[in-house]
């Protein structure tokens, strides 16, 4: 996309083609109203049905008697961070809001894999007891642990020193070839494992809601249902966003926003003493842990008595833990820079793509929004970070905050939309 001067033109694709409506509405806005809230009436005016569709294969869900192995298997080969759950218990003729339980998502197999290895502090630290599979010492109170949220990881500091020991690439080679991980249910962990609400918006919904879902709500993805099929018709993702506004560049209506400074329009959010951040000797797990328990999806790795980045761990990374537990077998415990290197090697073995071979992807706070979007649009990422002229971390932008900047949230908007629309397992804790 060249910069440039506002276009008008043909639209080349779904995404250009809604900003084209974005860009009608805006030119019938009354002049008085503010940039903000002349965004805020447009996208109020467009149904999320408008949306462009995912691709088939983002359009995944999960049976809830599937095993918790076959959804790390589907999350992974799809490239996807969650799924929603169907009850496989439910009636045919079931409405929508009962046909599916919640989404499962990675973040909940960080709290299941926490609570495996929180309930080892007592065994060999190796995990060889998940081989054996029998063992009822080990496999009742995990069990026990998962479905009561018991030893909850959220109200946990830093891991113990027994724990740390415990997570080397024994434990996981253990633990992903044991009975007990491979004849898990999903719908068997609904307890403690992170069950995000089903909050599902239908085709007349309005852009606005959506949006709003994804930015002040921290909703990773939104589906969209068809209430007369009871199916999912659509899933929209913070990254289907971001690419939506990539191409929109040249638009009067972006480039007006677009084009001012990260410092200029309040980002980064926050200041660099509260990033969230794990040094690159701490455990992997420390970084799962923080991610849990902050609410965030990644971490920068930082070096140990410094403030330069090394690389950005995800939620969506813990699915190295499980899918290729053979990588860490030589290291005696896995840090944050040993997870790194032996991910990075085992990406590059078997020619995968991904945003762990790209390095820090970073920006500074006198680059326009416009350039950021960009930036995250074409590396596929989440997160980008804010260095100062030398290198040293001062902040994080992620697509939820520059989605945030693009809208608000009028006074008593979503009114009772709340209410009695989170159907929960009923061992939920959320």
């Amino acid at each position: 996309m060249e910069d440039g001067s506002p276009r008008r033109g043909m639209p080349s694709s779904p995404e250009a083609k809604l900003g084209m409506q974005v860009e009608d509405l805006w030119d019938v806005q009354e002049p008085q109203l503010s940039p903000t809230e002349k965004l805020n009436a447009c996208f109020e005016s467009i149904p999320v049905s408008s949306f462009p569709p995912a691709p088939s294969s983002q359009v995944i869900e999960i049976n809830s008697n599937a095993s918790l192995a076959e959804a790390v298997q589907l999350l992974s080969q799809h490239k996807i961070l969650s799924a929603p759950v169907v009850d496989v218990d439910a009636p045919e003729d079931a409405s929508w809001i009962d046909r599916y339980i919640g989404i499962v998502e990675f973040a909940g197999i960080v709290v299941w894999i926490l609570h495996q290895s929180e309930k080892m502090d007592g065994s060999d630290s190796d995990g060889s007891e998940f081989a054996k599979g029998e063992s009822e010492e080990i496999t009742g109170p995990a069990v026990a642990a998962a479905v009561n949220g018991v030893s909850s990881p959220r109200k946990r500091g830093n891991l113990s020193p027994r724990s740390a020991a415990i997570i080397s690439g024994k434990f996981f080679e253990a633990l992903t070839s044991s009975d007990f991980y491979k004849n898990t249910k999903v719908r068997d962990i609904s307890g403690s494992f992170r069950w995000a609400p089903f909050l599902a918006l239908q085709k007349s919904n309005s852009f606005l809601t959506m949006l709003l879902l994804l930015s002040k709500y921290r909703m990773k993805s939104v589906p969209v249902v068809d209430p007369g099929e009871r199916t999912i018709d659509n899933v929209i993702t913070q990254s289907a966003v971001i690419h939506m506004l990539e191409e929109c560049a040249g638009l009067y209506w972006f480039e007006s926003w677009g084009k001012k400074k990260l410092s200029e329009i309040g980002l980064p959010l926050m200041k660099p003493s509260r990033v969230v951040k794990v040094y690159e000797d701490e455990p992997v797990m420390q970084a799962f842990k923080l991610m849990r328990q902050k609410g965030v999806g990644g971490v920068p790795v930082v070096q140990s008595g410094g403030l330069k980045a090394i690389g950005n761990i995800s939620i969506r990374d813990v699915q190295f833990l499980l899918i290729a537990p053979e990588i860490y077998k030589n290291y005696r415990s896995i840090t944050a820079k040993n997870f790194l290197t032996a991910v990075r090697s085992y990406l590059d073995e078997h020619k995968e793509a991904s945003p762990l071979l790209n390095g820090m992807v970073t920006c500074g706070r006198d680059n326009t929004i416009k350039e950021v979007i960009v930036k995250l649009d074409s590396q596929k990422i989440h997160r980008i970070y804010v260095v100062d002229g030398e290198g040293n971390l001062e902040g994080v932008i992620t697509l939820r905050d520059i989605i945030s900047k693009l809208v608000h949230e009028p006074r008593g908007y979503f009114g009772d939309f709340f209410d009695g629309v989170l159907p929960l397992p009923a061992n939920s804790r959320v």
